[in-house]
């Protein structure tokens, strides 16, 4: 990808960014787009050599739209700013995980995993962490994934309001309980993965890490750290969908 040029355009359109604009510069989007897409592409054939459940995807089930519903909402800016892909099993909507790709300026990541999931959800998954400690803490203490996404005892998961952010520069759980989920026990030695309200753990990179072609391999690294976390999740996230 030509990151270099998709991120200047997003920049240009964060200072502009209305219809006028962006209908003057349409051809800009178009070419930067189908810069994007052809990544996309690149992330499905690679992806697919370790995760053939994703097989069957096409760059235009992984891709968003790119203008935004502003019914809702206080913004009304009518473009995002950012090109992302969702490369998951069950489509963008399911709630099986799967592998995401973002580029926008000064905030650029790779992210995997599941999130907003239902209460019923959660708690089957809480269940089987709890069942199956030991594959869990191999999953999510390997040294792979500590690299990339960081540890429960990291003292950045442990802040006053209890909730992580996509500003950290990397993470795993987006959200988390104050306290201990109800019905669970509060003494358990590993609670922290108990509080997660999501399984999904992302890496943020530099503006130039998706510049040309050689993203393709340290992201097919990250993406294999969080696989063996992720897969245990869909094992049982799929039994509800």
């Amino acid at each position: 990808m030509d990151a270099k040029r998709i991120l200047t355009f997003l920049r240009r359109l964060k200072a502009h960014n209305e219809r006028s604009w962006f209908q003057e510069h349409k051809k800009e989007y178009e070419a930067v787009r189908a810069d994007f897409e052809r990544g996309v592409q690149q992330a499905l054939e690679r992806i697919v050599t370790f995760d053939a459940s994703i097989a069957h995807l096409t760059v235009k089930d992984c891709t968003y739209r790119f203008y935004r519903d502003t019914r809702f909402s206080n913004d009304k800016s009518p473009y995002k700013g950012h090109f992302g892909a969702y490369i998951a099993a069950h489509g963008k909507k399911g709630l099986h995980g799967g592998y995401y790709l973002h580029l926008e300026p000064d905030h650029c990541m790779v992210a995997c995993g599941n999130y907003w999931l239902p209460t019923n959800i959660l708690t089957s998954c809480r269940n089987e962490i709890m069942a199956n400690t030991e594959e869990w803490l191999r999953c999510v203490q390997s040294p792979e994934f500590l690299k990339y996404y960081g540890s429960q005892a990291d003292s950045s998961f442990k802040t006053p309001t209890d909730v992580s952010s996509w500003d950290q520069p990397q993470g795993f759980g987006l959200e988390k309980l104050k306290t201990c989920p109800s019905g669970f026990p509060r003494d358990w030695e590993h609670i922290d993965y108990l509080r997660l309200k999501d399984y999904c753990c992302w890496h943020r990179v530099a503006d130039d890490f998706y510049q040309g072609d050689g993203w393709l391999d340290e992201t097919e690294r990250m993406f294999r750290a969080a696989k063996p976390m992720m897969d245990m999740m869909n094992a049982v996230i799929d039994d509800y969908e």
